[in-house]
């Protein structure tokens, strides 16, 4: 049954609104994937904040219309089209719709939009190549703990080697093992 003028008006503005909620957002063709790996991918996304769904091309070119500058829609706007939403982390849900596709092996990336600026395919795969934000701390807090693990390694390697030269002094004036 079609919807009505206002059904899908009303689903312009759904899309409207979760595209300003979205800090990201990428467009892909989902065609040949299993309900059963979509579902489990929705699933997925869920957890990480981000919402995965198929909406008709039209109205979603008119919820991008009204509120982004793109350039022509027409050229990732065509064919079967799942949007990913992603409200809590920019690269992580990316990171996951990915990794989905590329083990399906069916499937690809459109194009997308992080923090308001239009991405092609393949920057956002590059961008899904980009370490988390976690593993990034990760990095930083042992790049700046490293110079002092070094500094008590030094330290502490004085102290043991005085303790191993007053051991053999010990062993060689005969003293007990």
């Amino acid at each position: 049954m079609p919807k009505t003028r206002l059904q899908k008006e009303t689903t312009v503005t759904e899309i409207t609104d979760k595209l300003n909620r979205a800090k990201s957002v990428v467009f892909a063709d989902y065609q040949g994937m299993t309900m059963t790996d979509l579902s489990a991918l929705r699933k997925t996304l869920r957890e990480q904040g981000a919402e995965f769904s198929v909406t008709k091309n039209n109205l979603l070119k008119l919820a991008l219309i009204t509120n982004h500058q793109l350039p022509d829609t027409d050229q990732f706007l065509s064919g079967p089209v799942a949007t990913l939403f992603s409200y809590e982390d920019e690269v992580l849900p990316i990171k996951t719709l990915t990794k989905a596709i590329k083990d399906s092996q069916k499937g690809k990336i459109k194009a997308g939009i992080v923090d308001g600026q239009f991405f092609e395919a393949v920057q956002i795969n590059k961008l899904a190549t980009l370490p988390s934000k976690d593993e990034l701390r990760a990095k930083v807090v042992g790049t700046l703990g490293a110079p002092l693990y070094g500094i008590v390694g030094v330290l502490q390697a004085n102290l043991r080697n005085l303790v191993y030269v007053m051991d053999q002094i010990r062993i060689q004036k005969g003293g007990e093992n």
